[in-house]
Order: C-alpha cells, then structure tokens, then sequence
C-alpha cells in the first residue's frame, strides 16, 4: 500500500517527533490532541527543532518550508479516519487507547492501518478493540524521534503480511531503521532498559549511591551518554513505572517489580523534566539532585 497522509493521535513529546519526522520525509500529516493549547505548542516546538536543523545545515529553509505546510491540526479524531495511516501516540494508559481506537472506528477508510506507539502494551490485546487486527501493529519509535533511528516493528498475533511490509517501507522512507520485536511486553528496547533503571532506583532506594553518584558511575563506567536517573527523568517516571507495571503483570517475576521509591516519584507527581522535578530538580539554572 502507498501510504501518503498520516495521521497522529497526541501532541506531546513522541507526537511532535512523529509528526516532525514524517512531514519532512513527504508526507501530508495531521496532528489531533484535545486541546488547541497543546497543538498550537506542538507545531511551535516542531517549528523550532527543525529550525535548529536548518541552522547545522542539515535542511535547507525550502525544505522546512515545505515540511511545516504539511503539517495541518485538528481537535476532531473523527478527521483521521479516512487517512492511510493512523499513529496512536498518547499517554501509556491501556484504557485510554481503547477509547481512542473505539471513537476511530466508525470513521476509518478500509485501507486504513492501525498503529500505536505504545512502548509496552500488547499489540494483539489492541488490535482486538478494533475492526482490523490484521491491519493493526505496534510502531514504537525512539524519543527524541527526530534524532533517534530505531523503529521497533511489533506484529500482533493477527497482522498480516502486507501490513508488516507496508510500514517496513515507511521506516525506510523516513531513513530510519527497523527492527522487528515479538509481541511480549515491553518489547525490546523497554524490556531491557525500563528494569536498568528500575534497578537504579532501588540502588538509590537501599543507599547504594546518591542520584549524582549512580549517574556518573554509568555515565563514565560503562559509558551510557546519560545516567540511568537522568534518563528516567527525561523518559517521564510516570511511563516507567507504567512500563514496569505492564512488565510485572505480564510476565509474573518478582524481578520486574517497580521499585517503591519510584512509585512514590508518580504519587507525589515528580514526573522528571516534564513536571520540573523528578530525581534532578530543573526549576533552577541548573539540574540538583534531589536526594
């Protein structure tokens, strides 16, 4: 199938990515949230990001020109429907995409697929909420998405043939690279990073280290261009802990069991850069550790 008009189901930080990257590889996009705040903010910081690209001349100003014009908003999910592809990237709340899927459905083209972003949700288990599971996969980019080159391709049990090609091409067009991952959750990429940084925090939790501490050690030890904690706070705590949620009710191991200081980060809302607090404080000129 030629894919030509996408559109993207949230604004926030994979949203803008998405919606970026693919405006500038050629295709027509539209950007959905529920509010005009979030979408005005979100084609403001895709202004910008490909501004700074224009500036490492990397892009030439016809070319962000051309890009920004393709890129058109709307706070009508129902305007998505007849489009050739659809990219679910809002909060990672199962119950949250069923509503977005199910509001979809009465509006969708045939040749529609279904994609979300999620970063460890069952895509079998979405893909039965809809009226095409055969068209309907699991397209996990990397965030930041405009700088990252990974696009995990995740199949639900039902996908077929044509849908997984399909989307293989499109990483392609974006000059990206895809790598396919089985349906379990969490993947390939959270599965093995979202636990590093759960373990992180029970190393800060037992006392092992400060923040400053483990972050340096990774950083300089094993060579990780960010610390484990400062990671997690560019990630958002609340989606690792999501992500181990998702890994411990999944997989019953009492390895991936979130660790307690980091549900208590989410309860008391110190969600990292997002919230401007989180295991560094960003309210000051620099980041401070806050334990």
């Amino acid at each position: 199938m030629d894919i030509r008009s996408v559109g993207v189901v949230g604004a926030g930080q994979m949203g803008n990515g998405i919606a970026h990257v693919f405006a500038l590889a050629g295709y027509d996009v539209l950007l959905t949230d529920i509010s005009e705040q979030a979408l005005a903010d979100a084609v403001a910081l895709i202004d910008r990001n490909i501004e700074r690209q224009v500036a490492r001349g990397k892009i030439t100003p016809e070319a962000k020109a051309e890009a920004m014009a393709r890129i058109r908003t709307t706070l009508n999910l129902a305007e998505l429907g007849p489009l050739d592809l659809i990219i679910e990237a809002a909060t990672e709340r199962e119950t949250v995409k069923h509503q977005i899927f199910e509001t979809l459905a009465p509006h969708l083209g045939p040749q529609t697929i279904l994609t979300s972003n999620t970063s460890s949700i069952s895509i079998t288990r979405l893909a039965a909420r809809t009226d095409r599971p055969e068209k309907f996969m699991g397209f996990h980019f990397m965030n930041p998405v405009p700088v990252m080159q990974l696009v995990e391709l995740i199949r639900g049990i039902a996908t077929d043939e044509a849908t997984y090609q399909t989307l293989l091409g499109v990483v392609q067009r974006l000059g990206k690279t895809a790598a396919s991952a089985e349906d379990f959750p969490a993947f390939i990429v959270n599965r093995v990073l979202i636990p590093m940084i759960n373990e992180a925090v029970y190393a800060l939790y037992e006392g092992v280290g400060n923040v400053r501490s483990i972050d340096q050690s990774l950083k300089l030890g094993a060579n990780h261009p960010m610390g484990p904690l400062e990671l997690a706070d560019f990630i958002g705590l609340d989606t690792c802990l999501a992500i181990m949620n998702v890994l411990h009710d999944g997989l019953a191991d009492t390895k991936y069991r979130p660790c307690p200081l980091l549900t208590k980060y989410v309860e008391a809302g110190w969600l990292g850069r997002k919230t401007k607090r989180g295991f560094y404080d960003y309210r000051g000129p620099e980041p401070v550790p806050t334990r």
